[in-house]
C-alpha cells in the first residue's frame, strides 16, 4: 500500500505510534509490578501466619518438658562442654600456620607460583615447592624470605638454579616463632 500523505503527517503518525507503544509497554510493567508486590505481599501474610502456628507449637512443645528431661539435657550439655573445652586446649597449643602462609603468599614475587606445601611440625620446617617463571624471580624470592625476620635456616637447593626459566624449585626454611 502506498502513502501519499505529506511527510510531516507521517513523522507525527510514527510518533503517535511510538507513544502508544511506550504507554502500552508503561502499562504492562505498571501492571507486572503491582500483581508481583500483591503476590510477595500475600507470600509474606502466610509466612507471617506460618510463623505463629510455629510459635504456638513451640509454646505448646516447651510446656511438655518435664524437668527430669531438661536435667538431662543440662548434664549433655556440660558433658559437651567439657569435650569441646578439651578440644579448645588442644587447638590452643598447636602451631598457627595461616599467618605463616599469609606472610608466604604476600613476598611471593611475580612470575612465582606455589604447587606444594610440607610441614614438619616437630622442627617447625616448611617446604614449599612451586614453579617460577625466570631464575630473577626465583632469586627475588630467596631475598623475601631472607628478609623475613620469622624464617631462619632457608636453603635452596643447588638443582634450584641450573635452569636459566621455566624452573620447579623447592625450598626448606624453619620458622623462628614457632619453636
Amino acid at each position: 500500500m502506498i502513502n501519499l500523505l505529506p511527510p510531516q503527517q507521517k513523522r507525527e503518525l510514527l510518533r503517535e505510534e511510538k507513544w502508544k507503544l511506550i504507554l502500552t509497554l508503561g502499562i504492562i510493567f505498571l501492571l507486572f509490578f503491582l500483581f508481583l508486590s500483591l503476590a510477595l505481599f500475600f507470600i509474606k501474610i502466610y509466612i507471617l501466619g506460618e510463623l505463629e502456628n510455629w510459635k504456638t507449637i513451640l509454646e505448646i512443645e516447651e510446656k511438655k518438658f518435664k524437668v527430669s528431661e531438661i536435667q538431662d539435657f543440662q548434664k549433655k550439655i556440660t558433658l559437651i562442654n567439657r569435650n569441646l573445652s578439651g578440644l579448645d586446649s588442644f587447638y590452643q597449643g598447636q602451631a598457627d600456620l595461616t599467618k605463616i602462609l599469609e606472610k608466604i603468599s604476600q613476598i611471593l614475587p611475580p612470575g612465582v607460583y606455589l604447587s606444594s606445601l610440607s610441614w614438619q611440625k616437630g622442627t617447625a620446617q616448611l617446604g614449599i615447592s612451586g614453579f617460577a617463571s625466570l631464575r630473577e624471580n626465583l632469586f627475588e624470592l630467596k631475598k623475601n624470605l631472607e628478609k623475613e625476620k620469622d624464617f631462619e635456616e632457608i636453603y635452596f637447593p643447588p638443582s634450584n638454579w641450573v635452569k636459566p626459566k621455566d624452573i620447579d624449585f623447592y625450598v626448606v626454611f624453619k620458622i623462628k616463632s614457632l619453636k
